[in-house]
């Protein structure tokens, strides 16, 4: 009986230990940590890389840059991969938290764009890779709104929409397509242009019927407001869900922004790190992300799998003619960062 007992503790004992070790309590370098939005990768990738490797993958999720920064920066978790947008790397590498990526360990680089490398907030990609890019646009349904309505922001101004627009949820946002309404750039701080764009902002209150986040998917899907302002991944969710949606950006300019993955400077499994992003790099798994989350890939080989009708799509691959007149936000300091969020909040509270 006792011996039976012995038996019985010790099983539990090495079960417990094989739990731990798989989750990441153990050795670390058999569990790669990564920390990416929410449902921003397809989970069957997840499963073939585990499969492929050996390693398990302990997956955490992030709802904005600035929780995903803070985390990292406390160092309490070691993520051995991020995936922060444009001006978030940019900080990160200022601060001196991201790791540098040695090329000569990557397999398929080359299959990246070209014009998607070697950008302002990461020259010659010494610290991330890109993984997708969008841009911020408007988004009308056809059944209440005409096409030559709302084809520049200053459209959204027309007292005829009082009361039918729903924003998205962002100081950087709203305020950066106010201030291209005006012919100033997203990353303007001069304090009498950020006044000036908080004034005119005060005028579009009225034909705001909400300031929301990824609600806005379900409600323009079901006809609840015939105008919205969102990113093009987010339009083609809505515009699979209802026929009558539409996606357009304002030739005047907008936002183009670009996810990249990068190695925190805390993490403990580099080898996996890199295993990871090889992987992603391949063609084969980059397409079948990008028809998973409907965002563009930056990868030029996985676009060329993609059906022909996500290839030929303007509004997952504008044209160049296009893309020439978005901008990359930057990084502000924090003196202007607040400046924006502060006009937005008062916006918010007219």
């Amino acid at each position: 009986m006792f011996f039976g007992i012995i038996l019985i503790c010790l099983a539990l004992f090495t079960a417990e230990y094989e739990l731990n070790k798989d989750s990441g309590g153990g050795k670390s370098d058999k569990v790669v940590n990564i920390f990416n939005w929410g449902d921003y990768i397809d989970p069957k990738l997840i499963t073939k890389f585990e499969k492929q490797t050996g390693y398990k993958i302990s997956y955490e999720t992030f709802d904005s840059n600035e929780a995903m920064y803070t985390k990292i920066k406390q160092g309490g978790t070691s993520y051995d991969i991020a995936i922060p947008s444009d001006y978030m790397i940019q900080k990160m590498i200022q601060n001196h938290l991201l790791l540098r990526i040695d090329h000569k360990k990557l397999k398929g680089l080359s299959n990246i764009d070209s014009k998607f490398l070697n950008l302002s907030f990461d020259p010659e990609n010494k610290y991330s890779l890109p993984y997708f890019w969008g841009t911020l646009g408007i988004i009308y349904n056809d059944k209440y709104v005409k096409a030559s309505e709302v084809k520049h922001w200053n459209d959204l101004w027309n007292p005829q929409f009082k009361n039918s627009i729903m924003l998205i949820d962002g100081a950087r946002e709203v305020m950066g397509l106010t201030l291209n309404s005006q012919g100033k750039s997203v990353n303007d701080t001069n304090a009498n242009d950020l006044e000036a764009a908080y004034r005119k902002l005060k005028k579009l209150s009225p034909n705001v019927k909400a300031i929301l986040a990824d609600e806005i998917k379900v409600y323009m899907a079901q006809n609840e407001s015939p105008i919205a302002v969102s990113y093009s991944g987010e339009a083609m969710e809505m515009m699979d869900d209802n026929k009558h949606l539409h996606y357009t950006i304002p030739s005047e300019g907008s936002n183009i922004w670009f996810d990249n993955m990068v190695i925190p400077k805390t993490a403990k499994n580099i080898k996996g790190a890199y295993a990871f992003l090889n992987f992603m790099l391949n063609p084969k798994n980059a397409a079948q992300n990008a028809e998973y989350v409907a965002y563009a890939t930056p990868n030029g080989a996985a676009k060329k799998l993609l059906p022909k009708s996500m290839q030929r799509d303007k509004v997952m691959y504008p044209s160049n003619k296009t893309i020439a007149h978005l901008e990359v936000y930057d990084a502000l300091s924090q003196k202007n960062l607040s400046k924006y969020n502060d006009l937005f909040l008062q916006f918010k509270m007219h």
